[in-house]
């Protein structure tokens, strides 16, 4: 969609916060009032009611609301039927991605999607789980992979693989010569973990409590915003985590890190999440598919 204001009206309306549709949108506050006074000072009238620290849609605004979706999804099903016609596979799409699976997963999919495809533009967004699932709620991107359980039932949640969970700890750590772990044992020690709204992180909480453990269990919880920092940080000795086995191959091979299957054994899906529209991109149906096929064989 070349309008731009459309978008973030969209947006807004969706959110009715302009705070929240700025940080969707990563724009600023005042960008996003910018676009809005525009669209209304080209149609002549308010589109939003502000008052009261509280923002409503005018009957203005709902007329604009209904035909920006009719319109997002008229463009989608033009691009279908053109490229239909054309049999060329271009365009541009935005991808999200959680911290885990765009650093560990994502960018040789996307690299070999894109040999194949070079006349398509793809954009990757990086957030958490929660982060993701927002973005796609608000049609910010067209298509998200997370690592964690989504609640939404109004969108599309598809499983792409499975992904094990292990106890990591540094070579010379008292534990790293048990064969398995169980999370009772491991909440002893210092404990090093992602930052609230993570997939790892809500994981391991919920695996915490089917063994009987409360949410304040861990010992020195350190809070940290990347698998990359807390790998960091239990190499240093800082103390021991739970991580995804997908982001310690490397470290497993220089031997800077040691792996510890947890007893019982605790396991994740990462799954593709989209909103549920009539008409879908004809590249986005593409890239989904190759995602699918290459899941299969991770």
């Amino acid at each position: 969609m070349s309008d731009r204001r459309l978008q973030v009206f969209h947006a807004v309306a969706r959110l009715l916060s302009f705070t929240k549709a700025a940080e969707v949108l990563h724009m600023t506050q005042p960008a996003v009032t910018f676009q809005i006074r525009q669209l209304e000072e080209q149609f002549d009238t308010r589109l939003f009611d502000r008052a009261h620290n509280r923002v409503s849609l005018t009957e203005a605004g709902h007329v604009a609301f209904d035909y920006a979706e009719r319109i997002f999804e008229l463009y989608a099903e033009m691009e279908n039927a053109i490229t239909e016609i054309t049999g060329n596979i271009s365009g541009s799409l935005t991808l999200g991605a959680s911290t885990t699976i765009s650093e560990y997963m994502l960018p040789a999919l996307l690299g070999d999607f894109n040999a194949k495809n070079p006349e398509v533009r793809l954009r990757l967004r990086v957030s958490n789980t929660e982060g993701i699932v927002s973005m796609v709620e608000n049609n910010v991107i067209d298509l998200g992979v997370v690592e964690g359980p989504v609640t939404n039932k109004n969108l599309v949640v598809e499983v792409c693989r499975k992904d094990d969970l292990v106890a990591v700890v540094p070579p010379d750590h008292e534990l790293a010569k048990q064969k398995t772990v169980s999370v009772k044992k491991l909440v002893k020690y210092p404990f090093i973990c992602r930052e609230e709204g993570s997939g790892t992180r809500e994981v391991i909480t919920e695996h915490m409590k089917n063994q009987g453990l409360g949410k304040h269990a861990l010992k020195a919880c350190l809070e940290l915003g990347s698998p990359e920092a807390v790998k960091g940080a239990v190499e240093s000795g800082m103390g021991i985590s739970v991580m995804s086995s997908v982001s310690i191959a490397k470290e497993l091979k220089l031997g800077t890190l040691k792996a510890i299957p947890l007893d019982p054994p605790l396991s994740r899906e990462f799954s593709f999440v989209r909103q549920r529209q009539k008409f879908r991109v004809r590249t986005m149906e593409d890239l989904l598919e190759f995602a699918r096929n290459y899941c299969k064989k991770a």
